[in-house]
């Protein structure tokens, strides 16, 4: 708010001395001259009174947008607990079937490499013998 404050006070400051200024270089009567600053200073008055009630409803308006953005982000943030916890229940079967699976291919492959070892073992100590065909 410090801003809307300097934004202020240059705004008056300046209608004033836009004010003192033309009263001062107009060449005009003193009756002419004192209406003339009397409305001068009504406009100047009125403008601050805009601008004061213009800024009020700015510092309402984003008093309110941060609120409503505040509670979007609680729903939002409530929004993606929910669903993590629904996706962790919905998985957490799947995952226990999956290291089951897992667990019975890795056996398997135990017993195939154990197989497998076997026959090598039992080749290498076999002779070797070919049935020549002899035509």
């Amino acid at each position: 708010m410090p801003n809307m404050k300097s934004l202020a006070l240059g705004m008056i400051v300046g209608g004033v001395a836009g004010a003192a200024y033309t009263l001062l270089s107009t060449p005009s009567s003193g009756r002419d001259l004192r209406e003339n600053a009397k409305l001068k200073s009504e406009n100047l008055k009125n403008t601050v009174l805009s601008l004061r009630e213009e800024g009020m409803q700015l510092k309402d308006q984003i008093a309110q947008t941060s609120k409503e953005g505040a509670e979007l982000i609680k729903d939002l943030s409530e929004d993606v607990k929910t669903s993590i916890e629904s996706w962790k229940q919905t998985v957490e079967p799947h995952q226990k079937n999956i290291q089951k699976y897992l667990e019975q291919i890795e056996a398997s492959l135990k017993e195939l490499e154990e197989k497998a070892k076997d026959e090598q073992q039992n080749n290498d100590t076999q002779p070797n013998h070919e049935i020549v065909n002899h035509q």
